[in-house]
């Protein structure tokens, strides 16, 4: 059975939002559906994107696993993100969160 996954972030400002997220993801967007979504491919059939919705902006909390965590924060880095957090789950997992303009969460994690 296949399986495509979705997640959606709900933005106020669309134009504003879409630079952020393209230095977030390393990319441009994989296709927009609209005038006001984007659509990020982050790997077979798992996808994440933004749209404007400003009654409901800033409440998303997304966690992508990546296999080297640290080597994705550094990339992100370079394209002049930085961490508003980091979380270590001792013996389990680390998580790197990041906030956009309207404070949506959006994380990467890994392995310990």
């Amino acid at each position: 059975m296949r399986l495509d996954l979705f997640a959606g972030v709900p933005v106020s400002d669309f134009e504003a939002a879409m630079p952020w997220y393209s230095r977030l993801f390393g990319s441009e967007p994989a296709f927009i559906p609209h005038a006001t979504e984007a659509v990020w491919q982050l790997g077979e059939h798992r996808f994440v994107y933004i749209d404007e919705d400003p009654k409901r902006a800033g409440h998303a909390v997304c966690t992508v696993f990546v296999e080297d965590l640290d080597e994705r924060v550094d990339g992100i880095a370079s394209r002049g993100i930085e961490p508003s957090d980091r979380e270590t789950y001792p013996g389990k997992a680390r998580k790197v969160i990041y906030r956009d303009a309207d404070g949506n969460e959006i994380s990467f994690g890994g392995s310990v």
